[in-house]
C-alpha cells in the first residue's frame, strides 16, 4: 500500500502545501507508521506522519519511537491532528465494523482531508502479502486496488478474503466484485502457458485480458509488474 501511494500519488504529495499523513489504527506496534514515513520521504523529504490509535497503551508504547516528522497520538476517526492531512491511511481498521457503518466512517474521514487529499482504506493479511484497498478523494471513492505477492498466489480470487468491508460481503453472484474476480480467474487460467516465464508475466497477461474485456483498469504494466491492478470504483461498487 505504501509503495502504491508513493508511486501513484507522488505528484500530489509533492505539491501539497502541508505533507502530513496519518496512519490511522496502526496497531500493537508502531512499525507501519515508521515505514510509511520512510516511504513518503523518498518522494517528499519534509513529509510528516502521525500515528493515531484509540488504545492509550499502544500510544504510550509507540512514543519512544517518535522523532522529527513522526508523532503518535491517541484518537480515532476524528483524526486529532492539527490542520487537515494530505493522506489518511487506514489498514485493517474497519474489519470489525458492520458494512452499513462504512459510508459514515468514509464520510467522516474524507471530511478531515485537505483539498485534493487522499484516503486509502483496506484490508491485508497478517504478513502483508495480500491486500485490497479503496482510494477515496474528498468527493468519494475512486478506485479499488488488488495487490499480492505473486509467488504465493494460486488464483486471483484468493484475494476475496481480503476485500475491504465495503465489498467483502458482496462477493456473491449478481454483484460486480464477484463478476470481476470470476473474470480475473478466467483470464488467469487462460494465461497459464506464461507460467513458464514466471507468475509476473502471467499476471500481466491476465490483467491485460481484463482490460481488453472491458473492465476499467486504470493503471498500466508498470504497476501490474508489482503484482497490482487498480480498477475504477464505479465498476465494482455494490448494487443497492
Amino acid at each position: 500500500m505504501d509503495r502504491w501511494i508513493a508511486a501513484v500519488h507522488a505528484a500530489q504529495l509533492r505539491r501539497s502545501a502541508d505533507p502530513l499523513a496519518v496512519d490511522l489504527g496502526y496497531g500493537a506496534a508502531p512499525w507501519t507508521a515508521v515505514e510509511l514515513l520512510a516511504r513518503l520521504r523518498a518522494v517528499r523529504p519534509d513529509a510528516r506522519v502521525a500515528g493515531v490509535e484509540i488504545d492509550p497503551a499502544r500510544v504510550a508504547a509507540a512514543r519512544p519511537y517518535e522523532r522529527e516528522g513522526l508523532v503518535f497520538l491517541r484518537g480515532g476517526f476524528e483524526v486529532p491532528v492539527p490542520g487537515r492531512p494530505t493522506l489518511i491511511r487506514a489498514a485493517n481498521v474497519l474489519r470489525q465494523y458492520a458494512e452499513a457503518e462504512v459510508p459514515a466512517v468514509w464520510e467522516l474521514l474524507r471530511g478531515r482531508l485537505a483539498p485534493g487529499g487522499l484516503l486509502v482504506e483496506g484490508t491485508c493479511d497478517e504478513i502483508g502479502r495480500r491486500h485490497v484497498w479503496v482510494a477515496l478523494g474528498p468527493e468519494g471513492p475512486r478506485t479499488v486496488t488488488f495487490a499480492t505477492r505473486l509467488g504465493s498466489l494460486e488464483r486471483p480470487s484468493d484475494l476475496a478474503e481480503r476485500l475491504p468491508k465495503a465489498l467483502i460481503h458482496r462477493n456473491v453472484p449478481g454483484e460486480p466484485v464477484h463478476a470481476f474476480l470470476t473474470a480475473f480467474d478466467h483470464a488467469w487460467a487462460a494465461a497459464a502457458p506464461l507460467s513458464a516465464l514466471g507468475a509476473r508475466q502471467r499476471w500481466i497477461r491476465a490483467v491485460g485480458a481484463l482490460r481488453a474485456g472491458g473492465w476499467p483498469v486504470v493503471d498500466g504494466p508498470a504497476r501490474w509488474r508489482q503484482g497490482e491492478v487498480t480498477v475504477a470504483w464505479a465498476a465494482l461498487a455494490p448494487r443497492t
